[in-house]
């Protein structure tokens, strides 16, 4: 499984559509632990681009800040899950929690 974040400034971008990269964390599903991680340099802002192309890369599950209902149905077609209203907090942090079953979220920043 591969989870990806969007990142600014080392912490969880609020807006998904505009962060700088991705934080990748590859996860052995089994034990619930990271297995590997990287980073992706974001494509250019394109509406209805980053769903194909973090499928493309292998990305099961995207964790966010906020994402419009739109952008979450182009994931959903592509099988990647979604999850929203995560914390502006550090990327491996956010997947610690998330795979502890302890990952708070509250309500979707993005209202578009």
């Amino acid at each position: 499984m591969k989870i990806a974040l969007p990142v600014a400034q080392g912490r969880l971008c609020l807006h998904f559509g505009h962060c700088e990269k991705f934080a990748v964390f590859e996860v052995d599903e089994n034990s619930k632990s990271v297995t590997g991680n990287y980073d992706l340099d974001a494509p250019p802002h394109q509406p209805g681009l980053l769903p194909r192309w973090l499928s493309e890369n292998g990305i099961n599950c995207v964790i966010a800040g906020g994402m419009g209902s739109r952008a979450q149905g182009f994931f959903e077609e592509y099988k990647v899950k979604v999850i929203v209203g995560a914390p502006p907090e550090e990327p491996a942090r956010i997947v610690e929690d998330y795979l502890g079953g302890k990952l708070v979220t509250s309500g979707n920043t993005c209202d578009h």
